[in-house]
């Protein structure tokens, strides 16, 4: 199966009990198998797994929300050119920019009686669809498509539906 070549970028309040790379990497594959355009390795992200500040300076920045979020999406190509760069031979392109907040992803893994790493995983199943064009804030049958999509990638995995 193939899936974005995931460039990856973990801060140290992260740990090393988990292998985040190879979380990462799970997720997207399986996100590959239910978005079949995220299913080209000539597509590349950037997944930097930070602290708490770091979101909270971005999402500020670019969002004018002055608070971390869990994750923050930054997508470099539109869904159109999504869809036509899979078909490309050529050099990797930049589909975008995926940044997780360490502290609010364990607080809301917390809140959900799951594991840091099932929520992480959501996440960055979440980011992708996201940097795929997909969107849950343009309508209730968008967002349904969207959850759609997290459910069966997040089920491919062994992990339950997020959304239950």
């Amino acid at each position: 199966m193939t899936a974005p070549i995931l460039e990856i970028d973990i801060d140290p309040i992260w740990g090393t009990a988990t292998d985040w790379e190879a979380l990462a990497n799970r997720a997207a594959e399986a996100t590959a198998q239910v978005a079949p355009e995220l299913a080209h390795p000539n597509l590349l992200v950037s997944l930097v797994l930070a602290d708490d500040e770091e979101v909270h300076a971005l999402n500020k920045q670019w969002r004018a929300k002055d608070k971390p979020t869990n994750v923050l999406s930054f997508p470099m190509l539109a869904r159109e050119d999504v869809l036509r760069a899979g078909g490309d031979e050529g050099a990797p392109g930049m589909l975008g920019d995926l940044i997780l907040a360490q502290g609010v992803c364990s607080r809301e893994a917390t809140d959900k009686g799951i594991s840091v790493e099932h929520h992480a995983t959501h996440l960055v199943v979440h980011g992708l669809l996201h940097l795929a064009g997909y969107d849950h804030e343009e309508g209730e049958a968008q967002a349904e498509e969207m959850e759609d999509l997290e459910r069966k990638a997040l089920a491919l995995l062994g992990l339950a539906d997020p959304y239950a």
